[in-house]
Formats: structure tokens, C-alpha cells, sequence
């Protein structure tokens, strides 16, 4: 995870607020290494990323992530 992506989760968790990912974005972005060392093994044939939730993504709910509510979590300086 970037910088960003690390805040925005502290940021929920401090807040209460619902978290960006969950388990099956964790499933999917741990698959990409084994996925991909199949791949070359095979030729580099493309390979599909399984869908570990079985097609419920889309009723997913969209989470508001425009800084409305949270944003209270301040980056502290240094004290180097």
C-alpha cells in the first residue's frame, strides 16, 4: 500500500467509519504473484483473476469517500 491508501485506513479505523477493503480485495491482490509465476510457466498466457466473491461485488455499497466525515487524522512531523 501507498501512503495514502495507509492513511485513508487509519483514518476509518479511527473514525468508525466503514473500510475501503475488505477480505476479497486482500484475496485478489495476494493472487497476482502466484498467478502471475503460473502465467510465465505456461508461456505467458493470460490468466483470468478468480472472482472470490462469486459475482456478489456489485451489491457492494459505495462507500462515501470524499473526507465528509472522518479526515481527522493528521500526518505528525518529525522529530528528527
Amino acid at each position: 500500500m501507498d501512503f495514502m491508501m495507509d492513511w485513508r485506513l487509519i483514518d476509518c479505523l479511527r473514525n468508525g467509519l466503514p473500510v475501503d477493503m475488505d477480505v476479497y480485495d486482500a484475496a485478489s491482490w495476494s493472487v497476482i504473484g502466484p498467478l502471475s509465476e503460473w502465467s510465465v510457466a505456461n508461456g505467458s498466457q493470460p490468466i483470468e483473476i478468480p472472482d472470490f466473491t462469486n459475482g456478489l461485488w456489485k451489491d457492494n455499497l459505495v462507500h462515501d469517500i470524499n473526507l465528509t466525515k472522518g479526515g481527522t487524522t493528521q500526518v505528525l512531523k518529525s522529530t528528527k
